[in-house]
């Protein structure tokens, strides 16, 4: 398929496919994603514990997504540079580390965030 050709692309039903299929072989792949999916779970369930209110779900779902959202884009970033530079290269290893910094940086910032509806939550419950 070449870009910017309206012709050879997948249908809506096939490209859900392609990314259910991307979905499952990072999980399958990748121990970070595994460990993004448990802190969801995670999350979920203190929510569901504090009774969160909307405000507090639409945060919990908002980042969640990010993170889990962002650390695919990290693997995606990571595979294709093991591609086209099999061998180490300063470059390749630094396009790796800042994509994992974004990761990260996300990754602290929903803590944050989540710590802060969670607390809000605890207020209300005993406060």
């Amino acid at each position: 398929m070449i870009p910017g050709t309206s012709h050879n692309h997948p249908s809506l039903k096939r490209s859900f496919l392609f990314a259910l299929q991307g979905m499952r072989i990072a999980l399958a792949t990748e121990r970070n994603i595994r460990i993004m999916l448990g802190g969801m779970v995670l999350a979920i369930t203190l929510g569901i514990i504090l009774r969160i209110d909307a405000i507090g779900w639409a945060v919990i779902v908002v980042c969640s997504g990010t993170v889990l959202a962002t650390e695919l884009i990290n693997t995606a970033i990571e595979t294709v540079v093991d591609l086209v530079s099999p061998e180490f290269h300063p470059l390749a290893g630094r396009a790796k580390d800042v994509a994992a910094a974004a990761s990260w940086v996300i990754s602290l910032t929903a803590a944050v965030a989540g710590i802060i509806v969670y607390a809000r939550a605890l207020v209300a419950l005993f406060g």
